[in-house]
């Protein structure tokens, strides 16, 4: 690498980092915020108390907005055998099983009736699920990101909105991570190659600003 020149610079010099233009058709997108990952008391688990305070806001503005949300969670079958090759190196995994409390939507997010639910079986909320699908049928234009965990399933999840065609934004304090360097690193590195990393009042002011044609359903 040269020195004398930061990250930032190397990454604007590569043509990186160009913002991305809201779209009057946002959704939602709450990746994997459930007890197995937002409490401290399961392996897989942290303390995303305030991640999940402020996503539940965010999404009260999205529904109030007629817009939709959609929330993912991982739960496999008791025996496993539809969990794949990922539990091989991500055995704690194992946990996450249906019908337990690890799989649970976190409570606090005070999920709506007419949120989507999708269960997902790797990291990206779109491989295998109809997310892409559902998007699509609700002309969305642009999907804003939350969830756990920022190194792994918000961050595959972002990648995957990209390559479908979706403008994308990731709400840097409505995602979490076990520990603050990979928090760090990946939200450096996809706000440089795939998304915008915005706070959760700008999500607020983006939604909230929708004019007449960004409310209602399809």
């Amino acid at each position: 690498m040269t020195s004398g020149r930061t990250d930032a610079d190397i990454y604007a010099r590569a043509g990186f980092g160009h913002p991305v233009v809201r779209g009057q058709r946002p959704a939602l997108l709450v990746v994997d915020m459930t007890r197995g990952f937002t409490e401290p008391r399961f392996p897989t688990g942290t303390d995303l108390t305030d991640e999940v305070r402020r996503t539940a806001s965010l999404a009260r503005a999205f529904r109030q907005r007629g817009r939709p949300v959609f929330l993912t969670l991982i739960a496999f079958q008791p025996h496993l055998r539809d969990a794949g090759a990922w539990l091989e190196k991500f055995p704690g995994a194992r946990g996450l099983v249906e019908g337990t409390p690890a799989v649970e939507l976190d409570p606090r997010l005070e999920v709506a009736d007419d949120d989507v639910i999708v269960v997902k079986k790797g990291a990206s909320a779109f491989f295998g699920t109809s997310i892409a699908a559902l998007l699509a049928a609700h002309a969305v234009d642009t999907v804003v990101v939350c969830g756990a965990t920022t190194s792994g399933c918000v961050r595959a999840s972002v990648v995957d909105s990209v390559q479908y065609g979706f403008r994308t934004l990731v709400v840097r304090d409505c995602v979490g991570d076990r520990a603050r360097a990979p928090h760090e690193a990946n939200l450096f590195d996809m706000g440089a190659k795939y998304a915008d990393l915005v706070d959760s009042g700008e999500a607020l002011d983006y939604v909230r600003g929708l004019d007449h044609t960004g409310s209602g359903g399809r």
